[in-house]
């Protein structure tokens, strides 16, 4: 490893400028955006990696990849060059980046009240850019501040702010991790956040899939002020710097840059059932149909199951594609089933085959295998129980195999979604060869890439087999770009009250980190039963994530159900009502970060950044930027410590009971069946009615709760999203938008809505629910709460 220090000005072009630094490397700039600069070291002038799968402002990328010096999509605005005494000024109409000697880069953003520049970031002044000599090992370094805090990172462990730790991107299969503490889990999310308060927030993305560090504070150096580092074994450095004058506007930017959120069918927002111990049972056929049966006799609301992979097991191994007729000795009348009740089967599917698969043979020959770095042959790594080969996706072979078996022994067979599991790609032989789309590139160098591909390649199978509609896929690893095909969620954890708590910052980070349709398996997946006050909890909190599944593989060979404890399952199936009421609003989430990068998951400090309360509660979070999260995370609780952000609209307890003024700090009491929630004034929530399935045939009646901001507050907006829940162009053409603007002026409420869209929805009337009072204004009408609005389609 060295560091590199002296540099020469090489040349403009039209959109960047390259130097050439110690005789040999190129370090060239671009410029994006006006708040938005790309920096990409090339050792000896050439690309490591010379393909991105992560940057895709406007559209997808091929499979095979993006050229990194592609800027399709981006704007390229002009800027000035200037040569200064300490070397050269790259100024846009958002940033100015100064290039001294020895090599570090100084950070300025233009002051938008006093059109001054500000330092923003800062490298620090010997040894930022460092190489390795005979390798491709890469490190950046930045100078810190004590007054800075950083997050991002998508899924880790411990408290949100990530300040004064140290972090690892390396994938792995981290079953029963500890919330608080486990690093590194499933996930490779190269991109930070530095807050910087009132001068606004800087966003840091290294565009690499080489396992790399982060330090943040934990590392010191006699040598050298505070810094902050980034280290890569090997790859490209190659990161994009952005500035906003808020965090919020950084995680949309990155959002945008890694392109965006796959808009999955409404369904995908309904209770998902599941658990290991229904397919690993020998009448694992008969326990799905009980399955159904029991939502009926409990009155439960449900729209999928995920299909663990013991449909697959002969003795405890799993053979992706492999159906274990024993089991399931008529698939197709347990499809039936499902479909005729309206839920949904999500099938596991695994990128490993064990040397015994009975198709191994047949993909070997075929060469669809990553192969080992020494003998040509398919590499060999544990896996569940055996030893299996890797499937490499950068093989269009692969491809075409892996999706005409998906189509084969899933789709026809009537399972039309999948569940890309056990992805995370431990394949230890570093120079193991991958095909490359004609180009051979070490695993290395592309690790988490599979991942990404394998549910791309599933992605695209699903669209094939039903073109009309959008696919649902869920994918455990994850890269950036990933979140264009699937949901995810915080993989195989731990039962406890610890999990419970630290998943909520767990998942506030991926939201931050471009990752929005997110969650965690409720009840715990890894270790014991969870116990009823543990699971009810674990319950009233995850019916508020994008993903709301019950999952497990529970040591006693137990399975975690809505009604496995009958003492609690009255106030388990109101958990599970309200969130079938709370489709509509939800959806209406998921069409906002698809169209407006909006994340759905939002710590407190997000919309309110100015309030230092909301920087330490860690548990509670924003769904949407109306309701306010903030479950029972404690056992025995009586009370629940609630932060209310500082705000002029105040906020409504869910109930409608009690308006507080925001910036308090409330002791609630609690029971068994509290769910403390609150919402902000002047927000209307769309709800349905009472409902046991989320698609669109079935909402037939619309309900807006009305929470009244103060006297003289200024109008507040809100808006409801409807569709048919499952074309796949309906956020284009065939959708229905209302837009509701509440205001509170002369002691009296009004209400104006307004519709726009082709699309009728099942429901032509709403029902009012009003907050606090009553006596209202719509649209020039005089209602009371519990009165109906009916709706004129031409409106």
């Amino acid at each position: 490893m060295k560091a590199l220090n002296a540099w020469q000005f090489l040349a403009r072009t039209e959109n960047s400028v390259r130097l050439i630094v110690e005789g040999r490397h190129h370090f060239n700039i671009s410029v994006l955006e006006d708040d938005l600069i790309r920096i990409s070291l090339l050792k000896d002038g050439k690309y490591r990696l010379d393909r991105t799968w992560a940057i895709a402002p406007k559209g997808d990328v091929p499979f095979e990849g993006r050229k990194r010096e592609d800027t399709t999509g981006f704007s390229c605005p002009d800027f000035h060059l200037d040569e200064t005494e300490d070397g050269l000024a790259i100024e846009t109409g958002t940033l100015r980046l100064k290039i001294g000697q020895p090599l570090a880069l100084t950070w300025e953003a233009r002051d938008a009240s006093t059109d001054l520049w500000q330092e923003v970031a800062r490298d620090r002044p010997l040894n930022a850019y460092m190489l390795g000599r005979k390798d491709h090992r890469n490190q950046h370094h930045l100078l810190r501040h004590a007054d800075e805090t950083f997050y991002g990172l998508g899924e880790k462990s411990g408290a949100l702010d990530r300040s004064g730790r140290r972090f690892e991107m390396r994938n792995l299969d981290a079953l029963g991790y500890d919330a608080r503490t486990t690093d590194p889990l499933y996930k490779h999310i190269p991109f930070t956040i530095t807050d910087k308060g009132r001068l606004g927030a800087c966003g840091l993305f290294y565009d690499t899939l080489s396992s790399c560090w982060f330090d943040l504070g934990n590392e010191k150096d006699n040598y050298h002020p505070p810094f902050r580092a980034f280290r890569a074994e090997d790859g490209d450095l190659d990161y994009y710097f952005s500035w906003a004058p808020s965090v919020l506007e950084i995680v949309k930017r990155h959002h945008w840059l890694t392109g965006g959120t796959a808009f999955m069918p409404r369904w995908g927002l309904g209770y998902s059932g599941s658990t290991m111990s229904y397919t690993d049972s020998e009448n694992a056929q008969e326990r799905l149909q009980t399955f159904l049966a029991k939502l009926d006799a409990e009155d439960m609301p449900c729209d999928s199951f995920q299909l663990s992979s013991g449909y697959t097991a002969i003795e405890g191994r799993r053979y992706v594609f492999n159906w274990n007729t024993d089991r399931f000795p008529d698939v197709e009348a347990l499809t039936s089933a499902y479909a005729a009740a309206g839920i949904n089967l999500i099938a596991n599917i695994k990128p490993v085959l064990l040397d015994d698969h009975p198709l191994y043979g047949q993909a070997a020959d075929a060469g669809l295998f990553i192969r080992d770095s020494d003998s040509g042959e398919p590499e060999k790594s544990p896996f569940w129980d055996g030893t299996g080969s890797h499937l490499d996706f950068t093989n269009p072979a692969t491809v075409r195999w892996w999706q005409d078996n998906v189509t084969a022994k899933l789709l026809n067979r009537g399972i039309k979604s999948t569940w890309n599991d056990n992805n995370e790609y431990e394949v230890w032989d570093d120079d193991a060869v991958c095909a490359g789309f004609g180009d051979p590139i070490p695993v290395s160098l592309i690790r988490p890439l599979h991942s990404q591909l394998m549910t791309r390649a599933s992605f695209e199978a699903q669209q094939q087999d039903q073109p009309d509609k959008r696919p649902y896929l869920i994918s455990r690893c994850a890269s950036p770009g990933t979140q264009r095909y699937a949901q995810t969620w915080t993989g195989d954890n731990y039962t406890s009250w610890d999990t419970l708590r630290w998943n909520i910052p767990m998942g506030l980070g991926l939201s931050l980190s471009g990752f929005f349709n997110t969650g965690h398996d409720v009840g715990g997946f890894a270790g014991p039963r969870p116990e009823p006050e543990l699971f009810l909890r674990w319950v009233q909190n995850g019916i508020f994530h994008p993903r709301f599944t019950i999952h497990s593989w529970n040591d006693d060979g137990t399975a975690n159900e809505a009604w496995m404890y009958p003492e609690i399952t009255p106030l388990v199936r109101d958990a599970l009502k309200l969130r079938a009421q709370l489709i509509p609003y939800l959806y209406t989430l998921l069409q906002q970060a698809v169209t407006d990068g909006e994340p759905m998951l939002r710590p407190l400090f997000l919309d309110h950044p100015d309030d230092p309360n909301c920087r330490t509660a860690e548990f509670d979070f924003l769904l949407g930027r109306d309701l306010l999260v903030a479950t029972v995370v404690e056992p025995g609780a009586h009370v629940r410590r609630v932060t209310l952000p500082a705000n002029a609209d105040g906020w409504w307890s869910f109930d409608g009971s009690a308006w507080y003024p925001g910036g308090e700090v409330l002791e609630v009491p609690v029971k068994d069946d509290t769910i403390p929630l609150f919402v902000r004034g002047g927000a209307v929530l769309p709800m349905a009615a009472p409902n046991l399935r989320s698609d669109a045939g079935s909402d037939t009646e619309r309900i807006w709760r009305i929470y009244p901001q103060p006297e003289d507050r200024p109008p507040r907006l809100s808006r409801a999203y409807d569709d048919d829940g499952v074309s796949r162009n309906a956020v284009v053409d065939r959708h229905c938008l209302t837009t509701l603007e509440l205001s509170h002026r002369k002691g009296r409420l009004h209400l104006d809505w307004s519709r726009s869209g082709s699309w009728q929805p099942a429901y032509s009337s709403a029902r009012i629910w009003l907050a606090g009072q009553s006596g209202f204004i719509v649209n020039d009408h005089a209602l009371s709460a519990g009165d109906t609005i009916s709706f004129n389609p031409a409106h």
